[in-house]
């Protein structure tokens, strides 16, 4: 079996301590097989200052399967990291960037199943040179250079209990009705639907879009956004055969009743989507990027630099995303085979 390709995130942040936690969970949680792209030197540093005991064999990414049940599995990197938890250098965003691109890489080779990526943070890559918004970006954009097709990557974070897609993401809410046009909903909504199908396995997927604004607009008493906007868009969706709802007020949208009626939630802005997903299941929520020729999944959290190298870092979302990214690797493998 093809293992899955774990990115080492920011190495000051927590992305090796809970990458070495989730590996030496592994047998309890029944995780599936991962390799870690890090500097091996790095990922050893860091378990002794955690006072854990972690074998390590480095190794190419079609032999770490085999290596994963005794060992944790490293994909050496060319870049080698300076060691300081909690204290983010720019030194640093060569190997972060690294371990991004070769584990693209393998998935378009086929020596990984899918992408799952620990957290990066922007600052240090921006003062590097970095010139993307954010990791999603250059997913995107890796995907185009692979390919030679130009992807949309669209955001979901998926739970056990709720999923949800921010339509417009990491913008101030000021600019949002601005960035906010039929267009973009009607774009998003279809890379949902389409991803939900064919790699969730829901054969007509239900997605509820939620209003801009309070109570969805009133009818354009509290804005015009809804009526203007968002309601052309599920009109289009649902001409186009997309089981697609609204404008729906989004404070009654997240409640237990009505998440039995919808598979996904399209929110129109970044909180609207994210506070109930969080909420809801902080420890076990999984960002997943839709609308790319490979899986990619990644924890719901950011590099904690806070408490990175103290031990206090739960692996417990990056054990939900490489879970849930083997299963849609899974999926995506038998759609294919049919």
């Amino acid at each position: 079996m093809t293992a899955l390709a774990l990115s080492v995130g920011d190495p000051s942040g927590i992305g090796p301590e809970i990458a070495i936690a989730a590996f030496l969970a592994r047998e309890a949680v029944g995780l599936p097989a991962f390799y870690l792209l890090a500097d091996p030197a790095l990922i050893a540093s860091r378990a002794r200052q955690l006072g854990v005991s972690v074998p390590i064999v480095e190794t190419t990414p079609i032999g770490a399967a085999q290596v994963f049940a005794h060992a944790l599995p490293i994909v050496p990197l060319a870049a080698h990291f300076i060691d300081s938890p909690g204290r983010p250098d720019s030194a640093n965003a060569a190997g972060t960037v690294e371990a991004i691109d070769r584990a693209v890489a393998a998935c378009f080779a086929g020596d990984a199943a899918a992408v799952v990526t620990c957290p990066i943070a922007k600052k240090p890559l921006y003062d590097a040179g970095f010139r993307f918004p954010g990791h999603t970006e250059y997913l995107a954009h890796l995907a185009a250079r692979h390919s030679g097709v130009d992807a949309m990557p669209v955001m979901m974070l998926a739970g056990p209990d709720l999923r949800t897609v921010p339509v417009t993401i990491h913008i101030a809410l000021a600019e949002v009705p601005k960035a906010l046009t039929t267009e973009l909903i009607v774009a998003t909504a279809r890379i949902t639907a389409a991803d939900l199908a064919s790699r969730f396995g829901i054969a007509r997927p239900r997605l509820a879009i939620a209003g801009l604004n309070p109570h969805a607009g009133e009818g354009g008493s509290m804005g015009l956004e809804d009526e203007r906007i968002v309601r052309p868009a599920v009109d289009i969706l649902r001409a186009e055969g997309i089981d697609a709802f609204g404008p729906l007020p989004a404070d009654t949208l997240f409640h237990a009743r009505a998440r039995a009626s919808y598979d996904v939630v399209l929110c129109m802005y970044h909180d609207q989507a994210l506070i109930p997903a969080k909420t809801l299941a902080f420890d076990e929520a999984v960002n997943v990027t839709l609308g790319l020729p490979f899986i990619r999944t990644s924890p719901d959290h950011g590099t904690a630099f806070d408490i990175a190298g103290k031990g206090l870092a739960r692996p417990d979302s990056l054990i939900a995303a490489l879970k849930l990214a083997r299963k849609l690797a899974d999926t995506d493998a038998k759609a294919v085979a049919a």
